[in-house]
């Protein structure tokens, strides 16, 4: 009589990977809608009702100036992930592993610099001083403000001064790499590509343009 093997245990579930967090400028792709739809208006009208070279120099034109705002309202974002930073901004893509950023900068721009010295703006998380004071004055009202059964500025102190869009994704974002700059898997090195997608259709139209502009 023979006697079964035992099963072996049945493989446990792996948790899915943490999904990347993005962060992008809502007023820049507000504003790149905006321009688009201004380009695209002027650009057709002149291609479909004007005379002589007008309809050429438009179609041109609008090939220059698709991609470049494209670029630099829509393109831009940054993604999180739990081992590298990927900074798409206009004309560029960094991937940066957690391990090989040695400090995420705010100033005049926000930025991200590597172990090797180089910094890469972060064009999706612009600076802007008028957030940080509308910021400021939304904190000071709440410290000021009296709460029922609680002391004033109790909820305030809870919670922390409120923070700008733009600080508060940096202030993520370091927490992050604070958590994964020694992780095994968010090592390697820097990758750099051009956005040749955007680069290419832009130096087209340019050349389209000057040719037509010169022959007049």
């Amino acid at each position: 009589m023979t006697t079964p093997e035992p099963e072996s245990p049945a493989p446990q579930p792996t948790a899915p990977e943490s999904s990347d967090r993005v962060y992008r400028s809502s007023a820049g792709i507000a504003g790149g809608v905006l321009l688009l739809a201004i380009v695209a208006w002027l650009g057709l009208d002149a291609l479909f009702t004007g005379h002589g070279r007008t309809p050429w120099l438009a179609l041109a034109a609008m090939i220059l100036a698709v991609p470049l705002v494209v670029a630099f309202t829509l393109r831009p974002a940054v993604h999180a992930g739990p081992d590298r930073l990927r900074v798409r901004n206009p004309f560029r893509v960094v991937v940066l592993p957690w391990g090989q950023i040695a400090v995420l900068r705010s100033g005049y721009t926000n930025e991200a610099v590597s172990k090797a010295g180089t910094k890469y703006q972060l064009w999706a998380l612009p600076v802007s001083l008028g957030a940080r004071k509308r910021a400021a004055r939304r904190t000071a009202r709440a410290t000021a403000a009296p709460r029922t059964g609680a002391p004033a500025g109790a909820a305030a102190a809870r919670t922390g001064p409120e923070r700008a869009q733009a600080d508060q994704a940096m202030d993520d974002l370091r927490e992050l790499h604070e958590t994964r700059e020694n992780a095994a898997t968010a090592q390697g090195g820097v990758t750099v590509r051009w956005a040749y997608e955007i680069v290419g259709p832009a130096l087209a139209g340019a050349v389209v343009l000057a040719i037509l502009l010169i022959i007049g």
